[in-house]
């Protein structure tokens, strides 16, 4: 599932993670051991949600985002968190998928961090992390030393900024993982920091010739090659109208196509992923949007899919493909849940007016990008709260993809696959 198209996250390998990601390629189903604990409130036919048994308890935190890498290199996968208004958080994994909190991995100081993502800056074969912050503009970055040890170089960060959404890549083709950052407030350009071939490691402020001159509202950026060139492009979702499509000339540099994207009505968009929800081996956008900012009703928040035209051209086809939504969603995640090797949806829902928790959803693709809501055969009833982004990965070592849900002032929720059984959804 994690090679070809990229998207919003990459497959969960030990230095890159959390960055790009694919769900061309069917995964081979293999046989997974019985989950323990399972009750009618906290399994399904499909994931086990295991947060009492294997997350630290922290019902209050706002866990805003999480990467999934092996920090420590002793083959799992660890969970790196996000945290608003409190210290970033290193949960190390035993093996099992029970986590184990490392206080102090980042230092205690509290930042209002929005988003984490993680890969082998300096080439030294160490996983690296880096943090984003939106009002304090305190952005992290942070060198692994291989063991789950970290060593603060954040003064190799070019900028500060009110940042609320980025994404990792080789946007040059140096081999050398690049930062695109996404930024708001009264300086809403974003950034493009290429990775300094001379210094790995360092990174060069290359947005003035390397980006269009925009003011936006960014929340979310993913990298993917949209035209097929071999190189990857940018789509940026915008908290005020428009979202953008950016087309790379393969050198880094970026042109404005956003005409290539039909968007029939303007929306508050939080997440954008990247990947073939129809089968035709061509890149699919979806859209996860809000009404507001957890205030009145102002916009229609539906999740939007615009499905790859074969021309470069990406049509809105959400009214035929995907279940109707009133709730607003921070976030979601794309994973073949039923492993049918089609690419199906877990969306964050929470009700707006009121910011109220709400159970989580989850739509099966037919393997023709046309998605059913199947929540109740997939999801346990406890997957609910404040969802906010996801990350995907192996965490048990099974061979089938785990996912960890982050919250706002609700407790972060991880869901262990369960053994192969009856599919949902399946066609």
């Amino acid at each position: 599932m994690k090679d070809g198209i990229v998207a919003r996250t990459l497959s969960h390998a030990p230095l890159v993670c959390a960055v790009t990601a694919s769900l061309l390629c069917a995964q081979v189903a293999r046989s997974q051991s019985t989950k323990p604990g399972a009750s009618a409130a906290n399994a399904s036919a499909i994931f086990l949600d295991a947060t009492t048994t294997h997350v630290p308890k922290a019902e209050t935190l706002h866990a805003l985002d999480a990467a999934l890498v092996d920090v420590d290199r002793d083959g799992d996968l660890d969970v790196v968190l996000a945290v608003e208004g409190d210290a970033n958080r290193l949960y190390l994994n035993d093996g099992n998928a029970r986590l184990r909190w490392r206080q102090g991995a980042f230092g205690t100081a509290t930042y209002d961090t929005e988003h984490v993502l993680s890969a082998d800056f300096n080439r030294d074969g160490h996983a690296d992390v880096m943090f984003i912050a939106e009002d304090d503009q305190a952005h992290q970055l942070f060198y692994g030393d291989g063991k789950g040890a970290f060593t603060d170089v954040s003064d190799r960060l070019p900028a500060r900024s009110e940042g609320n959404g980025f994404a990792i890549g080789d946007v040059n083709r140096d081999g050398l993982p690049d930062i695109v950052l996404g930024n708001s407030g009264e300086r809403g350009q974003d950034f493009l920091w290429l990775n300094d071939q001379g210094r790995p490691g360092h990174f060069i402020d290359a947005t003035k010739t390397h980006l269009p001159a925009v003011n936006d509202a960014t929340q979310d950026i993913a990298l993917a090659d949209l035209d097929a060139d071999g190189d990857p492009d940018m789509v940026v979702a915008n908290e005020r109208p428009p979202n953008r499509l950016l087309l790379n000339d393969g050198q880094g540099r970026f042109a404005d196509a956003s005409d290539r994207l039909q968007l029939p009505v303007e929306l508050h968009t939080r997440e954008v992923h990247v990947f073939d929800a129809t089968g035709d081996r061509k890149p699919d956008i979806l859209f996860l949007n809000l009404t507001s900012n957890a205030g009145g009703y102002e916009r229609d928040p539906q999740a939007r899919l615009l499905v790859n035209d074969g021309r470069g051209r990406f049509v809105d086809a959400t009214a035929k493909r995907l279940p109707k939504n009133a709730f607003s969603s921070w976030g979601g995640a794309v994973v073949d849940f039923n492993d049918d090797g089609f690419p199906d949806l877990i969306v964050g829902a929470i009700a707006v007016p009121g910011f109220k928790p709400m159970q989580a959803r989850a739509y099966a693709n037919d393997g023709k990008g046309s998605f059913k809501d199947v929540t109740s055969d997939v999801l346990p009833a406890t997957v609910a709260g404040r969802s906010w982004s996801m990350a995907v990965g192996d965490l048990d070592n099974d061979g089938k993809d785990d996912i960890f849900i982050g919250g706002w002032g609700t407790q972060a929720r991880l869901l262990l696959r369960k053994p192969r059984g009856k599919g949902v959804g399946e066609h």
